[in-house]
């Protein structure tokens, strides 16, 4: 397992609730988890946690078998990335290529070694053509894409979307989709997405849903979205097109290849 959870529970310093008690999953390395939940529901505490941004308040965290402490968190961290809400709030460079090299000026890597990555990270998220570019003349697409290409140059075997596409257009949003797929598929990367869309569940793997502090669902996509009473009361909106095919399924017709109709009602929802 990539990352592991053990009985982590977790509250505010001065807070007598829990944002939850006792969690425990796991990840598989190279897979797509997402982690469902309405806002509020503590699913971005989790990526705090699993970045050592935050302490648990009793149970433990496994980064690749590995105990997160307090002396190793630096360490254990660079094994991860985070690609947050708002585009425009990650950027630090004045251009596109300056942004990339942030991370790795940082960490002191030799100027030939340092131009070489950027150059593939560029190219690799199709931005290659804008790194003389300023920020702000990028879409949120582009700003995201710049971002994930950041944290691939700091040789990240992990990459967490938090609530990353909610911010974009429907362009946008499948830029990101895409180009998660290409992490996945070709570079073998682990990707965590977090996220109060129910969208995002049909590109992963496996999908978690939070409610009050609780796992109150953990399956494939295919598994959790039939679920539809538990996931509105956990304030999840099913769109359109999975609650016609949740009404598909349960009629009396015989459908073939639900995993084509799930793929066709994806492209559906993001055709532009």
């Amino acid at each position: 397992m990539f990352i592991e959870f053990k009985d982590v529970s977790f509250k505010y310093y001065g807070s007598d609730e829990y944002v939850f008690n006792q969690l425990s999953f796991a990840i598989e390395k190279g897979s797509m988890l997402a982690i469902l939940g309405h806002n509020g529901s503590g699913k971005s505490t989790i990526a705090k946690l699993m970045m050592g941004l935050l302490e648990t308040t009793s149970g433990d965290i496994y980064i690749e078998g590995e105990k997160l402490t307090e002396d190793n968190v630096d360490v254990l961290r660079k094994k991860m990335g985070i690609i947050f809400q708002n585009p425009d709030n990650q950027f630090v460079g004045v251009t596109v290529r300056d942004d990339i090299a942030f991370g790795l000026e940082n960490h002191k890597i030799p100027r030939k070694e340092m131009i070489e990555k950027i150059d593939k990270y560029a190219k690799l998220v199709n931005m290659q053509d804008f790194l003389d570019e300023n920020p702000e003349n990028l879409s949120g697409g582009q700003k995201q894409r710049v971002a994930i290409a950041g944290a691939l140059a700091m040789d990240t075997d992990l990459i967490i979307f938090d609530e990353s596409t909610s911010m974009l257009d429907p362009k946008g949003i499948k830029e990101i989709h895409q180009m998660i797929e290409t992490l996945r598929k070709t570079y073998h990367k682990t990707i965590i997405s977090i996220t109060h869309n129910l969208e995002e569940a049909l590109i992963a793997d496996r999908v978690i849903v939070l409610n009050e502090g609780k796992i109150v669902l953990d399956g494939t996509p295919k598994e959790v979205l039939k679920e539809q009473t538990i996931l509105e009361a956990s304030g999840l909106k099913l769109i359109d097109g999975i609650s016609l095919l949740n009404r598909i399924q349960d009629s009396k017709l015989h459908i073939n290849k639900k995993e084509e109709i799930i793929k066709e009602l994806w492209e559906l929802t993001f055709k532009m």
